[in-house]
C-alpha cells in the first residue's frame, strides 16, 4: 500500500498537468504520452553522461515545455485540430525520444539520482518516502493554484471556459493556449523525470496510454472530491492520483494480469464518467448545487 501511494503521489504531477489541459484549457492533449518519456529520456542521458540529476530535471522541464509549445504551435498558427496536433507531435517525440537515449531502454544502476540517498537509507517504501513526496507535490500543487490565481491564470481559464468571450475581453487566446499546453507537458516531463529516477530506467514505451491514466486520476478525483473551487480541483487531481494507483496496486494484489492494466484504466474513466449522470447520483448532485446555491443566495 506504501508502494501505491508513494507512486500516485509521483504521477500526480502528471495528473496536475493533464487537468491544466482537460479541465483548464479544455484542450483534449495527447502530447503527454510523448512528452512524458521525453522526461525520462533526457533525465537518463544527461546522468548517465555525468550531469548532476538536479540540472537534468530542469533539462527534462525545459524539454517538456518545448513539447508542449511545438503541439500549442500547430494548433494556433497550423490551425490543426487539436487532437492531430497532439497526435503529431507525440508520434515525433517516439523518434526523438529514442536520438536522445541511442537505445530504447537506458539503465540509471550505480548512477545518482535524487532518490539514491533514500535508497541507501532504505527510506525508499517508508512513510518518510511518503511524507518527502506529498511535500514535493503539494509545493507543486500550491504553486499551480497561485498561478491560476494570477491575471495571466485567470485569462488561461477564461479560455478554456468560452474563447469567444475571453476573445472579445482582448485575451490573446492562441498566445494563452500555447502557455497553457508548455506548463502542462512541463509538468508531465518533471513526472518521468522523477519516474525515471525511482524505476532506475528510462524506456521508450513507459509513456504509451499514460493520458488514460492522467484522464482517470482527473475524473476520478473530482467525481469523488467535486471542483467547485480551483483548490478544490488541483487537491482533487492529485487525490485522484494517489487512489488511482491504489486502485491499481489492489487489481494486482488479487491477482489480476498485469497486461490487463491499460484495459482495467479504461474501465475506470469510463465508470468515472458514466457514474455521475446517474440517475441517483445525478439527483443528489443537483440538491446539493440546489442547496449551495441558496446557502449563498441567503448570505447575500
Amino acid at each position: 500500500m506504501i508502494i501505491a501511494l508513494e507512486v500516485g503521489l509521483l504521477y500526480a504531477v502528471m495528473a496536475l498537468g493533464v487537468y491544466l489541459t482537460y479541465r483548464v484549457l479544455d484542450f483534449p492533449d495527447l502530447t503527454v504520452d510523448g512528452s512524458f518519456t521525453t522526461g525520462a529520456a533526457v533525465t537518463a542521458i544527461l546522468i548517465v553522461n555525468g550531469v548532476p540529476f538536479q540540472v537534468a530535471i530542469v533539462a527534462a522541464v525545459i524539454a517538456g515545455l518545448l513539447a508542449g509549445v511545438i503541439t500549442g504551435l500547430l494548433h494556433v498558427w497550423g490551425n490543426i485540430n487539436p487532437l492531430l496536433a497532439g497526435i503529431l507531435t507525440q508520434i515525433a517525440l517516439y523518434s526523438i525520444n529514442l536520438r536522445i537515449m541511442g537505445k530504447a531502454n537506458l539503465p540509471l544502476l550505480r548512477e545518482t539520482t535524487m532518490f539514491t540517498g533514500m535508497r541507501e537509507e532504505k527510506l525508499l517504501a517508508t512513510w518518510v518516502s511518503v511524507g518527502s513526496f506529498a511535500v514535493w507535490v503539494a509545493i507543486i500543487g500550491l504553486v499551480l493554484y497561485f498561478f491560476l490565481g494570477t491575471n495571466y491564470g485567470v485569462a488561461l481559464r477564461a479560455t478554456g471556459d468560452n474563447e469567444l468571450m475571453a476573445r472579445s475581453q482582448g485575451i490573446a487566446t492562441g498566445k494563452t493556449k500555447v502557455v497553457g499546453l508548455a506548463l502542462s507537458n512541463g509538468l508531465v516531463a518533471l513526472c518521468g523525470s522523477w519516474v525515471a529516477q525511482y524505476n532506475g530506467y528510462a524506456d521508450i514505451s513507459m509513456g504509451i496510454g499514460l493520458i488514460v491514466a492522467g484522464l482517470a486520476s482527473v475524473i476520478i478525483g473530482q467525481a469523488i472530491f467535486g471542483m467547485t473551487n480551483v483548490w478544490q480541483a488541483v487537491l482533487a487531481a492529485i487525490l485522484g492520483s494517489v487512489i488511482y494507483r491504489a486502485i491499481i496496486q489492489a487489481a494486482l494484489s488479487v491477482g489480476l494480469n498485469p497486461n490487463d492494466m491499460k484495459l482495467i484504466s479504461a474501465v475506470l474513466v469510463v465508470v468515472a464518467l458514466v457514474l455521475p449522470n446517474f440517475g441517483p447520483l445525478k439527483q443528489v448532485r443537483v440538491k446539493r448545487r440546489a442547496a449551495k446555491a441558496q446557502a449563498v443566495g441567503g448570505k447575500v
